[in-house]
């Protein structure tokens, strides 16, 4: 067995702290901390995933109105010991060139896109972080035999979680974060 590189031996026996990871140029892309640990998205990425995060993104924000943004590829610093990296992401904070990270209290909309590897995480750990840290909506998209089914949550501000507000397939529409309507089938094209 080879040695671990230097970079990826925690810097304090308390494990990594969200500021951390904007000192790790080595880390893969797609690293996230949860719980103080460094997670590597290593299994490569389907087109399916690939396919459907692009074209998600593309009609989140061509149906977002001023004062709210559409991103992916960026993290969100729940806490010291948490920045996960989600799919996409609705924020209503104003575009930062030099920005590497969202807080909780800009962001509106998470989805994740459930692949083997993420699938706890995306379906347990990270509904709870989220719904802790106090994100209003969180989406979880899941392969249907190539259709998309997205479960979208609401949080319960008293008791911060979420509560399950309906499974969709073939078309969404929502009033929150904003007036949404997407094809959900027109997001990815039919298996062959």
């Amino acid at each position: 067995m080879t040695a671990l590189p230097e970079w990826m031996h925690p810097p304090r026996v308390e494990g990594w702290f969200a500021e951390d990871l904007d000192r790790l140029p080595e880390a893969p892309r797609h690293t996230e901390l949860i719980d103080g640990a460094l997670v590597f998205m290593m299994s490569p990425q389907r087109a399916w995933h690939s396919r459907l995060i692009f074209a998600l993104r593309q009609s989140l924000a061509a149906q977002a109105p001023a004062g709210f943004e559409v991103d992916q590829e960026m993290t969100i610093r729940l806490d010291k010991y948490n920045r996960p990296e989600p799919d996409v992401l609705v924020t209503s904070a104003a575009y930062d060139p030099d920005r590497t990270y969202f807080t909780p209290d800009e962001v509106r909309l998470v989805v994740e896109v459930v692949s083997p590897e993420s699938a706890h995480r995306d379906r347990t750990v990270k509904l709870r972080k989220y719904a802790d840290a106090g994100i209003p909506h969180y989406w979880r998209i899941e392969d249907e035999t190539g259709a998309p089914a997205v479960h979208v949550y609401e949080l319960d501000e008293p008791t911060k979680t979420y509560v399950a507000s309906g499974i969709h397939r073939g078309v969404l529409r929502r009033p929150v974060p904003f007036d949404i309507d997407i094809d959900l089938a027109g997001l990815i094209p039919p298996r062959s």
